[in-house]
């Protein structure tokens, strides 16, 4: 695969992991800073495609029960990973009376799921960012690698995160999206509110050259932590990346990666596959609750 090539898995594809747990349904969901994305499985087997899934901006979550999820089969057990707030939270379990399962939310840990968690206040490192970690450590067991991993997530912030080749989290960097950019360009100086422009290597016109400052600063940092990740461990990270505008940034970057659009849905499934594995009555029974 050349340097700056990319492979691709969307959240529908399978990674071709096998089912070994028995069969109990799980809804896995992901609220972000702008949209809560949701899956429905047959099992919490990391790799396994949704039987259903979707997705809502966050003002139109109070319409879920009579809406998107009405028609969905009641989950046995709920997993989800919030980081826009309890007042979000609490308006998404309200929503969750729908069925009779409890949900649980991932709280990070000083350790769990193969991780280490490096950060000085393990708790205080974001559920997305723990989630995603997780579900890389299961990308590399899964494939029988020895290798660090590199793990970027592009929403609304930027987040690259390095992970050493045995599972320890060592730190990593959190940085604006390329619309926080912008706005802020826009509102800090005078005369700059223009269209998006495309990224150029010598941009000549001020659109280009705001979308492509953006876009380098973003490519630049995770270009950055990569080589400071294979100084660190001597070995070529796997770079996994994921969030609603991966896309955007996959083709500027000179650094073989991979787009796993579900990579935190990964994460989520293999915290819920490691908690019905510890208690498999619970699991038998629904794991209503834990």
């Amino acid at each position: 695969m050349p340097p700056n090539s990319c492979a691709r898995r969307t959240l529908g594809e399978s990674s071709e992991a096998s089912v070994t747990l028995r069969p109990v349904s799980f809804l896995a969901i992901d609220i972000g800073n702008t949209r809560l994305k949701w899956a429905l499985y047959d099992a919490p087997v990391p790799g396994m495609p949704p039987r259903l899934h979707g997705a809502v901006f966050l003002e139109n979550i109070d319409a879920l029960a009579e809406g998107d999820w009405r028609p969905v089969p009641a989950p046995q057990a709920i997993l989800g990973c919030n980081v826009a707030g309890d007042a979000v939270r609490r308006r998404v379990e309200e929503q969750l009376e729908l069925w009779d399962a409890a949900p649980r939310w991932v709280v990070p840990s000083a350790q769990e799921a193969g991780v280490v968690n490096g950060y000085d206040h393990p708790t205080r490192l974001g559920a997305d960012r723990w989630t995603a970690l997780i579900g890389a450590r299961w990308h590399v067991q899964h494939r029988q690698l020895n290798r660090p991993v590199l793990v970027v997530m592009i929403g609304t912030a930027v987040t690259v995160d390095a992970l050493d080749e045995r599972g320890t989290f060592l730190g990593g960097l959190i940085l604006p999206g390329h619309g926080i950019m912008l706005r802020a360009l826009e509102s800090g100086t005078a005369g700059l509110r223009v269209p998006t422009g495309d990224v150029r290597q010598f941009p000549t016109n001020t659109s280009d050259a705001l979308t492509s400052g953006g876009n380098y600063a973003i490519t630049g940092a995770i270009e950055r932590m990569h080589r400071h990740l294979q100084q660190q461990t001597g070995l070529t990270p796997l770079t996994l990346i994921t969030g609603g505008a991966g896309w955007k940034v996959s083709p500027h970057l000179e650094i073989e990666h991979e787009l796993v659009e579900p990579l935190i849905f990964d994460g989520l499934l293999a915290l819920q596959a490691l908690r019905a594995a510890r208690h498999p009555m619970r699991q038998q029974r629904g794991m209503a609750q834990q």
